[in-house]
């Protein structure tokens, strides 16, 4: 449906003093702090993830060495895809408007729609992160889950078994797990934590527990060890479409 003059009636009129209420500034390239773009002309890209070996077993003199067997252990398929909005004009509500160009205004509303559009999906995916269903990978499972398989037959956990607010113990704790992270054969893998992505809500938390000198919120004389050890390297960034 072509927008017409009567959804303009008051641009028709002589005595309009400001037009107002399309041309907001916007959070923008909050998605960039998130992934690593690549390009693509194809309709979906896939990624499989494989499977090494386990542990080398000792062996004895005279035996025969041990065979292990490396294989593909699941694979992540992206469809891509088209996310497009347009909107027409009347010839009589651009030709009788007296006050605004309006092919100029309506392109760059338009403009902000589509970059609000991409901002919520980026963000979505670590939304739903949580969401048992939401699956985020070829596992099946929900991105953040406590029991992600393993081609071993084992499992592990990317979120705290009991959830968690986010606080200087709850932050260490998921420091620390993270460098015990495993791999598809249990073997364990050099990881660190590189960046705290949080909601505006907690940007005064995240900002006490990785800048003050010393520990938060308590009475003693503790260092701050995130902070003094240079743990969270990039520091931490808000998304504000994070809910």
């Amino acid at each position: 449906m072509a927008i017409s003059r009567a959804q303009l009636a008051k641009e028709l009129e002589p005595g309009l003093n400001a037009l107002f209420g399309m041309e907001y500034n916007r959070y923008e390239g909050q998605h960039a702090e998130i992934y690593d773009t690549e390009a693509s002309d194809r309709a979906f890209e896939e990624e499989v993830m494989l499977s090494g070996f386990g542990a080398a077993p000792t062996k004895q003199e005279g035996s025969g060495v041990t065979f292990d067997d490396a294989n593909e252990a699941y694979t992540s398929r992206y469809n891509h895809e088209t996310v497009a909005m347009a909107f027409s004009i009347t010839e009589e509500a651009v030709e009788d408007n007296l006050y605004d160009k309006l092919s100029a205004r309506y392109t760059r509303a338009l403009a902000r729609s589509m970059a609000h559009t991409k901002q919520v999906k980026a963000a979505n995916v670590l939304n739903n992160a949580f969401t048992a269903g939401a699956t985020a990978g070829g596992d099946g499972k929900a991105l953040l889950a406590t029991d992600h398989p393993l081609t071993n037959g084992g499992t592990f956990a990317n979120e705290p078994t009991v959830a968690a607010d986010l606080n200087e113990t709850s932050l260490e704790d998921a420091l620390i797990k993270i460098a015990g992270f495993v791999d598809e054969r249990g073997l364990i893998i050099a990881l660190r934590g590189m960046k705290l992505i949080i909601p505006r809500q907690l940007q005064f938390v995240a900002e006490r527990i990785l800048n003050s000198n010393l520990r938060v919120g308590t009475a003693d004389n503790d260092a701050n060890a995130i902070r003094n050890m240079g743990m969270l390297p990039q520091g931490y960034v808000v998304n504000d479409y994070l809910t």
